[in-house]
């Protein structure tokens, strides 16, 4: 499992446990109530900075995918061509199949 499922499964698990702790506290009162509603804004926080560290962990992927398919692409112009040309054929049977 990589590192970003793992953190996937760490939100799904936090969330649950804030869901619950929600469901805890409509029954509680007082400081039970206030510790719950503390733990709720816990586990929020953590989900958004780990959801933060996903975003950004995938728009430094695409940047890095775009820049290997820019220096690619300049340095075999004619199969790019050639992929785009094979692209835009298989597109157009699709379409006209319809």
């Amino acid at each position: 499992m990589n590192r970003q499922d793992r953190v996937v499964d760490e939100i799904g698990s936090m969330l649950g446990d804030a869901q619950d702790a929600l469901r805890r506290a409509g029954e509680e009162t007082g400081d039970a109530a206030r510790e719950l509603r503390h733990r709720i804004a816990s586990n929020l926080d953590d989900a958004r900075s780990r959801l933060n560290w996903l975003e950004d962990d995938a728009r430094h992927r695409a940047k890095m995918a775009t820049r290997a398919t820019d220096h690619y692409l300049h340095a075999n112009p004619w199969q790019g061509m050639a992929g785009a040309a094979v692209l835009g054929f298989v597109a157009g049977l699709l379409m006209n199949r319809r």
